[in-house]
């Protein structure tokens, strides 16, 4: 043997076995992807995703999971490392929805992440015609009221349907007690869990139409940020010495000290009202006005220890204690008073007007009854010239009407004569 070559043998066989060892290792960052993805409905709105390890994959490799949900190309809620091999998720049934997984070979670190598995959920019926805005109220944690809008491609005849179910109830419920009002529709349900409940399950609602022409939506609801309490009542006062007593009653739907309240109060002879905020569901007001009317109302807001909601009660009705000095009739005897006496003033001026003509009548002028006298008398004079000439005129008539007559009758009575 050559005694040089063997130096030279075990540098080829030492690059061979890097060789092998690294394409070994390339093999190992490359694992397929997981095998076998699918899914199946647990209740509406609900999905399970199970997949199988990826194939060829040796046992003594430590699998691990990352898995993502991705809404229009858009992730939403990546999962991060698990051994777990299925994955419960919400259902979107308004928008495009892929669920995707890949896997990881942990042992000693010696793997990168496969290429991901992906699967969509296929979408239904048409676009634009699923309910939009939908919004709910958990109301005095006893009822739910849910409202929505018709999708603007539905057909005014659409008739929406709307669905319920939270872990806990075998199975989903319908919702039965719908109304309309002015295009917007509204169902009301029971929604209940016992007081002594600190935690409260999602509430996924799937609102879907008979027709398949109607794309159905789901969406899943944390329950903790819809409460809205309902209005304190009993609002009652009392006025003690100096000092105004509010009391109301107190929920029995929700437990102890999870409620906190807001009382407004305003004096009568004020525009601003003052905010008190109070645990208890009493207060007092010290220092009052006894000459002034206080006007009262309270609402009730969640304790964010107890529920996330950010939605407060409705107020309760004004309740008020107190007497107001009345300003209106101090006005309106303010204007009323100038008023009076300017039309006193007036019927004063006109009667004593009258009452000086009938006690100093005028002293009449004597120019004026001269010339009435003497105006009066030419009128006589000249009607009397006047009546003159007409009967001038009128015997004038009469004479000329008698000579006529005697002309006529005298050369008849000559005729006569001569005859005889």
């Amino acid at each position: 043997m050559d005694p040089g070559g063997a130096p030279a043998r075990c540098r080829l066989l030492l690059a061979v076995c890097w060789v092998v060892a690294a394409g070994t290792a390339a093999e190992a960052e490359v694992l397929p992807p997981p095998s076998n993805l699918e899914y199946s409905f647990i209740q509406i709105c609900t999905l399970n995703w199970t997949w199988s390890p990826p194939e060829n994959i040796s046992s003594s490799c430590d699998l691990e999971y990352s898995s993502d949900i991705v809404i229009g190309e858009v992730p939403q809620d990546k999962r991060e490392w698990s051994k777990s091999r299925f994955r419960v998720t919400d259902m979107f049934l308004n928008e495009e929805m892929h669920f995707k997984v890949r896997s990881e070979c942990k042992h000693n670190n010696a793997s990168k992440p496969s290429r991901w598995a992906e699967k969509s959920l296929p979408l239904k019926g048409i676009p634009g015609t699923a309910a939009v805005d939908l919004s709910c109220v958990w109301h005095n944690l006893e009822y739910m009221v849910c409202t929505w809008r018709p999708g603007e491609n539905a057909s005014s005849d659409t008739n929406y349907t709307l669905f319920y179910w939270f872990d806990g109830l075998k199975n989903h419920k319908k919702c039965s007690n719908y109304s309309v009002h002015q295009g917007i529709f509204g169902c009301i349900f029971n929604l209940s869990f016992p007081k002594v409940t600190n935690t409260y399950p999602a509430i996924s609602i799937l609102i879907r139409d008979d027709s398949e022409e109607i794309r159905p939506v789901c969406a899943s609801k944390n329950p903790t940020t819809l409460v809205k309490p309902a209005t304190p009542r009993q609002v009652t006062l009392s006025k003690i010495n100096d000092r105004i007593h509010v009391e109301w009653s107190r929920s029995d739907t929700f437990p102890k000290n999870c409620l906190f309240y807001e009382v407004e109060y305003h004096n009568g002879d004020l525009d601003t009202a003052s905010i008190i905020k109070v645990e208890n569901t009493s207060m007092s007001i010290p220092s009052v006005d006894p000459n002034s009317k206080y006007t009262f109302k309270v609402r009730a807001n969640p304790k964010p220890e107890c529920y996330s909601s950010k939605l407060y009660s409705d107020w309760s009705e004004e309740k008020s204690i107190g007497e107001k000095t009345d300003s209106t009739f101090y006005v309106v005897l303010i204007i009323a008073i100038p008023l009076i006496v300017a039309v006193s003033t007036i019927i004063l001026l006109v009667y004593l007007k009258r009452l000086k003509i009938l006690i100093l009548p005028p002293i009449p002028d004597p120019r004026e009854i001269l010339k009435r006298m003497f105006g009066e008398q030419n009128e006589d004079s000249q009607s009397c010239a006047k009546d003159d000439s007409v009967n001038a005129y009128d015997r004038l008539i009469k004479e000329e009407e008698i000579h006529s007559l005697i002309l006529t009758e005298t050369p008849a009575y000559a005729n006569s004569e001569k005859e005889n």
